[in-house]
């Protein structure tokens, strides 16, 4: 089953976007499903408020698990947090035209598409800069 397949079937049991999309990458940073799926578990419904859509919450929680910017004094981790961010976030807006929960909703866009979309994405952007 591959990283798309996967994200959506955590879907299909019940979950939210974001932990979909964490649960399924969390393991590219060696985080449990379980601890994954519990971190994500605010996050869906654009963080319960309509706002980032937890497609995209789930994606950059697993860019930062895998890329770590954890001691302030490094600056080549939080420059590189960064830059992975902001390629996730403008494949997104790319794709779909909007980040928001709510405006994708508007638009008619399928949470499903958003989960697979945003699983795939995260784990093309951990495994290409994977050794950087």
């Amino acid at each position: 089953m591959g990283i798309r397949e996967e994200a959506v079937a955590l879907h299909g049991e019940g979950f939210n976007c974001a932990q979909c999309v964490f649960g399924a990458c969390g393991k590219y940073a060696g985080l449990e499903r379980q601890t994954a799926l519990a971190v994500a578990g605010g996050f869906g419904g654009g963080v319960r408020c309509g706002e980032i859509c937890g497609a995209i919450s789930g994606a950059v929680m697993a860019l930062g698990a895998a890329e770590p910017f954890s001691d302030p004094a490094d600056r080549e981790a939080m420059v590189k947090i960064a830059a992975l961010t902001k390629q996730c976030t403008g494949a997104f807006r790319d794709r779909f035209g909007a980040l928001r929960c709510l405006d994708l909703k508007r638009a008619g866009v399928l949470c499903d598409d958003l989960i697979a979309f945003g699983a795939e994405t995260a784990e093309k952007l951990i495994l290409d800069n994977k050794g950087d």
